[in-house]
């Protein structure tokens, strides 16, 4: 059946007649939404909108993260015919996912960014939706941390990352990538007692009570002992995922802004996020992906897959 779909379907972003099943578009052309979903803004009746946010304005390093959004929906299409491997499902046969686009702002008025941010999230959320965004730098978190917050309380916080993004900032109107989990921390956004960071390989000495399991410790005691760690910190509570695309090792996703050694692998990442099925899971993100530093493109393809997983663990909550 694939292959005589395969010689009818084109543009399934925009010609697809309904919100579920694959895609047998060939993966090498048509218009690349995030898994060939329908391109639309309505949220009717609408499980999972993907949104894209093309913003990089508050990097510490190398920019790019701005292109992120294009390169993981054209990676994405890859993924696109096939159920995600090691589910017991298929998410996109049982839910209605959206590509709901990327968000609009006017990049010369940075200040005016987050409150943007957080409304576009907040639409979605209201429509009683989950939103996945691709990033864009990792400062996109804390707005869509705001809207989550409104709608459900303090959040637990899953954090993937090379960085803990918790470096002392008081000043709320800064807009910088590496301090915005302090600032959802000191906000109240994020509760830090239920919240966990995996894969840190930075130091920063105050950890804001943030639970941390190091590169060191994932490598040392294995995927599966930190999924029962971090499974045993979460309990029940809403949950965010963030995946910061540098919490793999560079061999694994180079094009990213601040990358540092001793990540993890995509192999680990793999079975820690699938064996995580079960969390309250309310939405989540993939960030920092910047294709101007891969000129393989293997980082896109890491963060399609990482954005494919949290779809799986978003469906995985939303049908049990």
């Amino acid at each position: 059946m694939a292959l005589e779909d395969a010689k009818t379907q084109v543009d399934q972003a925009f010609t697809r007649e309904s919100l579920r099943g694959p895609s047998f578009e060939n993966t090498f052309g048509g218009a690349t939404s995030f898994l060939r979903r329908l391109y639309t803004k309505d949220l009717t009746g609408v499980d999972v909108a993907v949104t894209g946010v093309p913003f990089d304005q508050a990097v510490t390093n190398r920019p790019g993260a701005r292109l992120g959004p294009r390169a993981i929906r054209e990676a994405s299409s890859l993924q696109a015919p096939d159920a995600p491997y090691g589910w017991p499902y298929d998410p996109l046969s049982v839910l209605n996912v959206i590509d709901y686009g990327d968000l609009a702002f006017d990049y010369a008025r940075v200040p005016d960014f987050p409150d943007a941010l957080t409304a576009h999230i907040k639409t979605i959320l209201d429509a009683g939706a989950a939103s996945l965004a691709l990033g864009g730098d990792h400062y996109v978190s804390f707005p869509i941390l705001r809207a989550y917050a409104e709608k459900h309380g303090p959040m637990s916080l899953l954090q993937f990352d090379a960085h803990t993004d918790t470096w002392p900032d008081d000043d709320m109107s800064r807009i910088d990538h590496g301090t915005m989990f302090y600032k959802a921390v000191k906000s109240g956004i994020v509760d830090p007692a239920t919240s966990v960071q995996v894969g840190i390989r930075t130091t920063n000495e105050d950890t804001l009570g943030v639970n941390v399991i190091d590169a060191r410790e994932v490598h040392e005691t294995g995927p599966q002992a930190v999924v029962e760690k971090i499974k045993g910190i979460l309990g029940d509570r809403p949950v965010y995922l963030s995946f910061d695309i540098d919490g793999l090792d560079p061999a694994f996703a180079p094009g990213t802004g601040t990358p540092v050694w001793g990540g993890l692998t995509s192999a680990q990442a793999a079975i820690i996020l699938r064996d995580l099925a079960g969390i309250n899971i309310k939405g989540g993100d993939v960030v920092e992906v910047s294709p101007p530093y891969d000129t393989t493109g293997a980082t896109a393809i890491a963060g399609a897959h990482v954005a494919t997983e949290i779809l799986c663990l978003l469906g995985w909550h939303l049908r049990t």
